[in-house]
C-alpha cells in the first residue's frame, strides 16, 4: 500500500500539493439510501410531507453540500465544480439518493460526490423525522470516478 498523501514524512496532516497536475475533466458519481417504512415513503414521494417537498429540498441540500464540501473535510482542495445533480428516487427500501459531480481541475470531486449524498440523505431524515425516527442511513459510497492519473474506476 502506498504512503498516505495527506501525511507528511513525520505523520503530520497536510493538504496534498497538486499544482504540478494538470487541469483534466473529472466526475465522481456516489450513491446512498434512507431506509423508512412504505407509509414513511409515501408520505416523501406525495409532496405533501409537513416541511415541504421532500424530494426537491434533499437535492438543493445535496447539490449546496457540494459546493461546500472544502469548507466541511478539513483536508480538500476549493474546486471549480462545473455540475453537480442530485436525484433522490423512490425505491423498495425508502428512497435513494444518487449525485454526479464534475469539474475540470488538478483533484477529483469523488468526496464532493459522497458529500453531496451525506447531506442529501441527512435532509431526507430531518424533514421526515417527525414520521419515523428509526429511519437509517445506509451504503454511502463511491459508485465511480474518471479522470486524473489514478484513471477510471467503477464499483463492482
Amino acid at each position: 500500500m502506498s504512503r498516505l498523501t495527506h501525511m507528511d514524512e513525520s505523520g503530520r496532516p497536510v493538504m496534498v500539493d497538486v499544482s504540478h497536475k494538470a487541469h483534466t475533466t473529472r466526475v465522481a458519481a456516489a450513491a446512498g439510501l434512507v431506509r423508512m417504512k412504505p407509509e414513511t415513503k409515501a408520505l416523501a414521494v406525495s409532496g405533501e410531507a409537513k416541511k415541504g417537498d421532500v424530494r426537491a429540498v434533499a437535492e438543493i441540500a445535496g447539490i449546496m453540500a457540494a459546493k461546500k464540501t472544502s469548507e466541511l473535510i478539513p483536508l480538500c482542495h476549493p474546486l471549480p465544480i462545473s455540475q453537480v445533480e442530485v436525484r433522490v428516487e423512490p425505491v423498495e427500501e425508502g428512497l435513494a439518493v444518487a449525485a454526479r459531480v464534475r469539474t475540470t481541475g488538478q483533484t477529483g470531486v469523488e468526496m464532493e460526490a459522497l458529500t453531496a449524498v451525506s447531506v442529501a440523505c441527512l435532509t431526507i431524515y430531518d424533514m421526515l423525522k417527525a414520521a419515523e425516527k428509526g429511519m437509517t442511513i445506509e451504503a454511502v459510497r463511491l459508485v465511480e470516478k474518471s479522470g486524473g492519473a489514478s484513471g477510471d474506476w467503477r464499483a463492482e
